[in-house]
């Protein structure tokens, strides 16, 4: 649970989850291998693993989040050597024009050193052809699948039906969708749409797939300069580059700057946040008395899917209408979320609270004006006019 009373992985996350891990397991099997999951605390279950396959460490993904270094601090603690290794930027840390703990604040100086500097992203390993198997008398054990995998079906209206199988998790998944995406000619009209609300098109629907590691930025990124390659550059190809180096961003922040991104008041000197539980409360059902604000967390709610532009229309709401914490925000978004990334979304909930790096101090998003520019006609307000 979390410290605001709500599971911190909720059910649409748990359940994008496991289909990722069905898909590793099958796809591990098939190299002669397979997953072996356990329950429980890693810093008590995998010491106990090591000790049976008579090893002495583990290699795992570096992730500069607190929760993440205080486990692989305990795993260590426990008598494990742990190797950590970055893996999930775009860019190679030994392509950067500066030092990581260097990085610029703002998102527009990162950028713009990074291009004066013709820095390109790193390409991505190639795939094993085979993996060893388990030892005797450890086979790989998947846990059995959640009820909830086996029982839900997608909400009609979702922008990302992941109980779809061209939707699921899982790296083949991805990788078609990847391609799908490509065939279309989708990248060259990227920037154009990538406002939109609702539909399957309006973004290219990365972003869940990355966030589980099925897919990887670099992967995308080759998959993109192929296509430019192919069928010509253009503002849509450029805008994905770039919105991949939001991604990085926000990565290497958390390295420079660590547990301040998770201080209540960030990186700013603002007062403490408030919180008003009944008002955040109502603002997680979408029944805070904003139609597309309501809109938008009835779908967040239903789908565990949200559009950009009503992530930052709603987290704008929480944290500028209501005056509520917006650590609360950053948390529900982390239950809800299939698509969850802790850099990203810290880092926007940071942003839009003028608590991080963005140099206007915050942003705070006028709701009305927001559906006049973005749902002129209503369509997706009384899409999700009810539950």
């Amino acid at each position: 649970m979390t410290h605001w009373g709500f599971a911190r992985m909720g059910r649409h996350r748990r359940i994008f989850l496991e289909q990722t891990l069905q898909d590793l397991d099958r796809q591990l099997a098939a190299l002669g291998s397979g997953l072996l999951q356990v329950q429980g605390r890693p810093a008590e279950q995998l010491p106990v693993l090591a000790q049976r396959l008579g090893a002495v460490g583990l290699v795992c993904e570096e992730i500069a989040a607190p929760d993440e270094e205080a486990e692989v601090q305990a795993l260590r603690d426990a008598g494990l050597t742990v190797e950590t290794v970055w893996q999930s930027t775009l860019i190679d840390p030994a392509d950067l024009p500066f030092d990581p703990e260097a990085v610029p604040d703002t998102f527009t100086t990162f950028r713009q050193r990074l291009e004066r500097a013709g820095v390109r992203e790193a390409a991505p390993w190639p795939a094993p052809d085979a993996l060893a198997p388990w030892p005797p008398g450890l086979a790989a054990t998947p846990l059995p699948l959640d009820p909830a995998v086996i029982n839900t079906s997608a909400d009609p209206r979702s922008s990302f039906p992941y109980t779809d199988p061209d939707w699921q998790g899982g790296e083949r998944a991805a990788l078609s969708h990847l391609t799908r995406y490509c065939a279309r000619g989708l990248p060259h009209s990227y920037k154009d749409t990538r406002n939109g609300l609702t539909g399957l098109d309006y973004s290219s629907k990365f972003s869940p797939w990355l966030a589980t590691g099925a897919l990887s930025a670099r992967q995308a990124m080759a998959v993109i300069r192929a296509f430019e390659a192919e069928r010509g550059a253009n503002d849509g190809t450029y805008w994905l580059w770039f919105e991949l180096l939001w991604r990085d961003h926000f990565r290497w922040l958390h390295r420079k700057h660590g547990r301040r991104l998770y201080s209540a008041r960030g990186l700013s000197e603002q007062p403490l946040p408030t919180h008003d539980s009944h008002a955040f409360a109502r603002w997680t059902e979408g029944r805070c008395g904003d139609a597309l604000v309501d809109a938008g967390l009835r779908e967040l709610s239903a789908t565990g899917y949200l559009s950009n532009r009503l992530r930052q229309n709603c987290a704008s709401f929480l944290v500028h209408d209501l005056g509520g914490d917006w650590r609360a925000g950053a948390a529900w978004f982390e239950s809800q979320l299939i698509d969850y990334d802790v850099y990203s979304n810290q880092g926007n909930w940071l942003y839009i609270a003028g608590r991080g790096i963005d140099p206007r101090g915050g942003r705070l998003f006028n709701t009305q004006r927001q559906a006049h520019d973005y749902d002129r006609d209503g369509a997706y307000r009384r899409l999700w006019s009810r539950p």
